[in-house]
């Protein structure tokens, strides 16, 4: 009888989302790399798939997707759960019966919203808050609130249960000021795992562009759009979206999958973005970037920028013109991936604490 790999990490790994596919393979495979034998909670849920699959074919709600590219959508959406089935996975279980998981020595819950409460369908699941899960010892990497403000507080029944981590790590100022305040004791802040083990993402294959400017997400505002679309002609260089349909880009890449999206970011001369995922990549490649602010993901993205020193990367209504030649259109600031590399120790240090 074969024996069960001794960690196992619990995440969103299932998402059509280009940010929780590469955190969750960065995960599992780093910690391989490391000489542990891991393996991602392969969770199924009817519930969760059929909303998981909706979104990944409409995902511009309220607006709805054009009828030319819902087979797009859903060709992105059959690359995703190809490469999902490739990643090493448990033995499927129902996200509602964790009982019925492997046992494992040490399960590690994150990395995403894992503790979201608002996540539209996985929010307030307790299964990530560890309840049911068969391990000797659970703990965290990584994990975030999203956008549960940390005004808000933790409620003494979700408090209690992360009472029972041995050990919880965090990559956002505002999920350490949760924590913090629910525990009385303050977690380890660690790198998102696309960051802590960017070389599992460097250096990936892709077909042949012209110079172009990735552009990464919806929900992009006109003020932003202009001041992108000027510096773009200015410098001679298309504009390219993927994953989304962004009508004022050039060209669309709607049906790209994980690996072309690696391939894809590393490529382009700039960044422009509304996502977590699109600062960090752009970040892994060391791409001048520029991202637009959105209410969701506001709290995510100002702290990691401001925990690695790129905060003049974000843009709002009031920013000149001339500041998006300067963020687009030079190499990010060498104090980065000094303050990354810091970072990636203490991350480093955290998962021998834990893992070993």
């Amino acid at each position: 009888m074969p024996i069960a790999p001794r960690i196992a990490v619990l995440t969103f790994h299932r998402c059509i989302n280009y940010g929780s596919y590469w955190q969750a393979r960065c995960l599992v495979e780093g910690l391989r790399e490391r000489g542990h034998g891991a393996v991602l909670l392969d969770h199924h849920s009817e519930r969760v798939k059929r909303a998981e699959w909706r979104s990944a074919l409409q995902p511009l709600l309220p607006k709805r997707s054009e009828k030319a590219d819902l087979p797009l959508y859903a060709g992105k959406t059959r690359r995703f759960l190809d490469a999902i089935d490739s990643l090493p996975l448990s033995k499927p279980f129902a996200l509602d019966r964790p009982w019925e998981m492997d046992p494992h020595e040490l399960v590690l819950v994150g990395s995403d919203e894992v503790w979201n409460l608002r996540h539209p369908w996985y929010g307030g699941h307790p299964v990530f808050f560890g309840e049911g899960v068969r391990a000797g010892q659970i703990a965290s990497y990584a994990a975030s609130f999203g956008n549960q403000d940390a005004g808000e507080g933790l409620d003494g029944r979700w408090a209690g249960k992360l009472r029972d981590f041995s050990r919880i790590s965090i990559r956002d100022q505002n999920s350490r000021r949760l924590v913090e305040d629910a525990l009385g004791c303050e977690p380890e802040l660690v790198l998102d795992p696309c960051l802590q083990f960017s070389h599992l993402i460097e250096g990936k294959a892709l077909r042949r562009l012209p110079p172009y400017l990735a552009v990464y997400g919806h929900g992009f505002p006109q003020w932003f759009i202009d001041n992108v679309r000027v510096f773009a002609q200015d410098k001679g260089l298309r504009l390219i979206s993927i994953g989304y349909r962004n009508d004022w880009a050039d060209e669309q890449w709607i049906d790209a999958g994980p690996e072309e999206f690696a391939g894809f970011m590393a490529g382009a001369q700039a960044v422009v973005t509304t996502f977590f995922h699109g600062c960090v990549f752009a970040l892994v490649n060391q791409k001048p970037f520029a991202c637009a602010l959105t209410d969701y993901r506001s709290n995510k993205i100002r702290d990691l920028t401001e925990t690695v020193g790129a905060q003049r990367h974000l843009v709002g209504q009031e920013t000149p013109s001339s500041h998006y030649w300067d963020i687009l259109g030079e190499a990010p600031e060498r104090t980065i991936p000094h303050r990354i590399a810091i970072l990636k120790r203490r991350s480093d240090a955290y998962l021998d604490a834990v893992c070993n």
